[in-house]
């Protein structure tokens, strides 16, 4: 058993962090105990009902945080009022841009979620101190813009079917993690917020979920709980390798 795994057994991690269901997959996995320790006395949990933006674009930043539970969905605003939302965010994902002094995008709860809120100050100065914790966001934000490239091939070349299975295939993808077969999820965002996502109507959203729905490769009860019975189906129908 390593030192960390002994510490947490012993007690020196404080508790509320070994209670978090994202530690050893968010930020707070580079951290030593005694660094937990410090920044578990600045942090604060936070409960965000459905649908509430708890960031606003241009707006300055204090704090940052790592989602615990539920999805963030992240829009940018253009002057005369449009929306378009341009990423989804995942427990144990960190948000925000350390060091850049103002929001570029707003932030959404696209579902009731929970974060751990951080004063900005404090994270900056571990990661001045961690190397570790500096590599953990540098690959975070390397993920980010490998899965940005990707949509964009989505959104550029794809069919509207291969478009809402890709979409599909992303929530399964972080909803279980681990499944290799089958997967069951709720949808995070509305047929209005899919369309917007995707590029689409909402009416092609829902004649490409019914088709789907047809062919076998997913399963919908109450309009929101999707089942896959088979991966591999949905990732081919999605287009990808």
């Amino acid at each position: 058993m390593d030192t960390l795994s002994s510490r947490i057994q012993n007690g020196d991690v404080p508790a509320v962090c070994r209670s978090c269901e994202a530690r050893h997959g968010g930020v707070c996995s580079a951290l030593t105990p005694a660094q937990l320790v410090e920044l578990s006395k600045h942090s604060s949990r936070r409960t965000i009902d459905a649908g509430t933006e708890f960031i606003g674009q241009g707006e300055s930043i204090s704090s940052y945080s790592n989602i615990l539970k539920g999805v963030v969905k992240l829009s940018k605003v253009m002057a005369d009022g449009r929306q378009q939302i341009v990423g989804l965010q995942f427990a144990p994902d960190f948000m925000g841009r350390p060091f850049l002094g103002e929001s570029r995008m707003a932030a959404e709860a696209a579902i009731d979620t929970e974060i751990c809120v951080f004063p900005r100050r404090a994270i900056e100065r571990l990661i001045a101190e961690t190397p570790g914790l500096e590599h953990l966001l540098h690959s975070q934000a390397l993920k980010e813009l490998d899965e940005a490239r990707d949509w964009m091939l989505t959104l550029g070349r794809k069919t509207a079917q291969e478009k809402v299975a890709s979409f599909l295939a992303l929530i399964a993808s972080h909803s279980d993690p681990e499944a290799e077969e089958k997967s069951m999820f709720e949808l995070p965002l509305s047929r209005a917020d899919i369309a917007d996502f995707l590029g689409l109507t909402i009416e092609t959203v829902s004649r490409q979920m019914t088709k789907l729905r047809k062919e076998g490769i997913i399963q919908i009860e109450n309009n929101r709980h999707v089942t896959v019975p088979d991966l591999g189906r949905l990732v081919a129908a999605a287009g990808n390798d």
